[in-house]
């Protein structure tokens, strides 16, 4: 769980990734940290990411999409058909999601 201080501070840093504005790697580092133990930061994190790529903030059915977190972040982790294996590219997926 998250202390106030840090969430608020974890956010601030979210809203500055999320416009463009620049980030020290030393804040990277330390939202990465929280990310990797979080699921609920690691979420945040990913939205910024989007509304980053984006260039602006989203609406419509596209801001609803991103606040249900669905779709990668990164544009090259997106399924190719032509290209991918659906299997490896589901490899990274949840545990409750992957098949053994």
């Amino acid at each position: 769980m998250l202390t106030t201080s840090t969430r608020l501070k974890l956010q601030a840093i979210l809203r500055r990734l999320a416009s463009g504005t620049s980030v020290s790697l030393e804040e990277r580092v330390y939202l990465q940290k929280f990310a990797d133990c979080d699921r609920t930061v690691a979420s945040w994190l990913r939205q910024a990411r989007r509304q980053q790529l984006a260039g602006h903030h989203r609406s419509g059915m596209d801001g609803f999409l991103n606040e249900l977190d669905l779709g990668a972040s990164e544009p090259d982790q997106e399924h190719r058909p032509d290209r991918d294996d659906l299997g490896d590219w589901f490899g990274g997926a949840d545990p409750w999601l992957r098949r053994d």
